[in-house]
């Protein structure tokens, strides 16, 4: 699908304008800005055309115009996409499609533990209003306070508790959707069993807006936590940090969260970030943060969980040091110390991000082999990873040598990245683990992928987006069908 003309922008902005409200349309540039640029500053697009609808049929109507004039809609929530799979193509041939007036919960079910939440609501709102209920919904991220429930849904979201409630295709039990012709896919009942053949819901998940756009889900609650425990651990190596895993889940399914941290990324967190400091009082080369919950005040309370199953790993040689936060304040200053590695990094200098995945079982060597494997290719940077050791998805960062300037990563991006990558497939694993394609990582979809991938991609694409209408350029590159000019 070719850009739109400005002719054709035009006429849909007036069709919509008369169809649903003058309300339902942005032409002002300024006011459209800040939604053409991606959360990291990476990519920058055009759109003279913003729209805005409040309901699903609004949403449905606008789709079937902008079918009818041949405009792309590029779907829109918080825009915290971390590859640019929310940002409008630099030609200013397309439209946004903001989803972010569509702002109703429209229910919480506390005894069937779930809500229907609107495209719109954002994810720190959803918490706060399960939590109202006594109940919580088990997805939380850096963005919480911006990421909204379509945008979770469109990129299938990780986050820090996909070690025991998987990610947001696990919790999505239902969607709403308006396909490319405007027609409205109904599937927010959460049904436990339906065999109507291919599962639209799932298809939708973690498609990027290019195959329809999200206006509601149904998504699964489970009950408030009742008390939490936080532990920092020193062990040797990620294969103790693995075998320490290994033995939390054999005792317990009351561990939530279990991320992994290279000392030299403690080190940045300690020198870059203000009011951190280290939580053990001796060196070590790898650390693990992990959180377990209790939902029920009759259940063992999580710090003696934690205390009998460190005890354990202390006796196997698994655990050098362990510390159990007291207090709330506590919790949060070790969470602190994980969720603050990307903010020092950014502050150390130039960096490559990469978002992996490979079995849980190879990560350990995946981690220590991966970084020295670029280190040699690279002479003078510096690779680790650090994250979700649990689910098998770390996020390997590749540092600039000391000294390098901004531009270092524009300049180095097209040798690290593939030989990154390549090592990712090469361990069975995956380019993108939560974060999605988009359009930083569409190429390299394209190279690594077998062909049956591609294929199923595209022919997928192109039979429910035959015009190539919903975010194009994102996820995956349609070639021209037989008669397309």
């Amino acid at each position: 699908m070719a850009a739109a003309s400005d002719a054709a922008i035009d006429a849909l902005a007036a069709a919509v304008s008369a169809a649903i409200g003058p309300d339902s349309v942005v032409t002002d540039p300024e006011r459209i800005a800040p939604w053409l640029t991606d959360w990291r500053g990476r990519y920058h697009g055009a759109a003279r055309l913003l729209l805005q609808p409040r309901t699903t049929a609004a949403v449905a109507t606008l789709v079937a115009l902008a079918a009818r004039h041949r405009v792309p809609l590029v779907p829109q929530g918080g825009n915290t996409s971390m590859v640019g799979g929310a940002t409008p193509p630099a030609s200013g041939g397309a439209a946004i499609l903001s989803l972010r007036r569509m702002q109703a919960i429209r229910r919480i079910d506390p005894a069937a533990s779930l809500a229907v939440a609107e495209a719109g609501v954002i994810l720190s709102d959803l918490h706060a209003a399960a939590l109202e209920q006594g109940r919580r919904f088990p997805l939380t991220l850096g963005a919480r306070g911006s990421a909204t429930i379509g945008g979770l849904v469109s990129t299938n979201a990780g986050g820090t508790q996909v070690l025991r409630f998987g990610t947001m295709r696990a919790l999505v039990l239902g969607l709403e959707a308006v396909l490319p012709d405007g027609s409205i896919h109904d599937g927010l009942a959460p049904l436990k069993k339906d065999n109507r053949g291919y599962d639209l819901t799932q298809l939708l998940v973690g498609a990027e807006g290019t195959l329809g756009v999200v206006t509601a889900a149904t998504l699964r609650l489970v009950p408030a936590i009742h008390a939490r425990a936080v532990a920092w651990v020193g062990v040797a190596s990620p294969h103790a940090a693995l075998d320490l895993l290994r033995l939390c889940e054999a005792a317990t399914d009351a561990v939530e969260s279990f991320e992994v941290v290279p000392a030299h990324s403690l080190s940045l967190v300690l020198t870059h970030i203000p009011a951190t400091r280290a939580p053990l009082a001796t060196a070590h080369p790898w650390h693990v943060l992990i959180e377990a919950v209790a939902s029920d005040g009759r259940a063992e309370p999580p710090a003696a969980l934690l205390e009998r199953l460190l005890a354990a790993g202390f006796e196997r040689g698994l655990v050098g040091d362990a510390t159990i936060a007291t207090s709330e304040a506590q919790a949060e200053a070790l969470w602190k110390l994980r969720d603050s590695i990307s903010e020092a990094e950014r502050l150390s200098g130039p960096a490559l991000q990469h978002d992996i995945s490979v079995p849980v079982a190879g990560m350990p060597d995946f981690m220590i082999d991966g970084a020295a494997a670029v280190e040699a290719a690279f002479p003078g940077t510096s690779a680790g990873a650090f994250g979700h050791l649990g689910d098998g998805n770390v996020h390997f960062h590749v540092r600039a040598p000391a000294g390098a300037g901004p531009d270092w990563v524009a300049h180095n991006v097209g040798r690290i990245t593939p030989f990154v990558h390549d090592l990712v497939v090469a361990a069975g694993g995956s380019i993108s683990a939560e974060h999605g394609i988009g359009q930083m990582k569409r190429d390299e979809l394209a190279r690594l992928s077998a062909p049956a991938r591609l294929h199923a991609l595209s022919a997928i694409k192109r039979g429910l987006d035959p015009d190539n209408l919903f975010n194009p350029g994102k996820l995956v590159t349609l070639a021209p069908a037989c008669g397309d000019q």
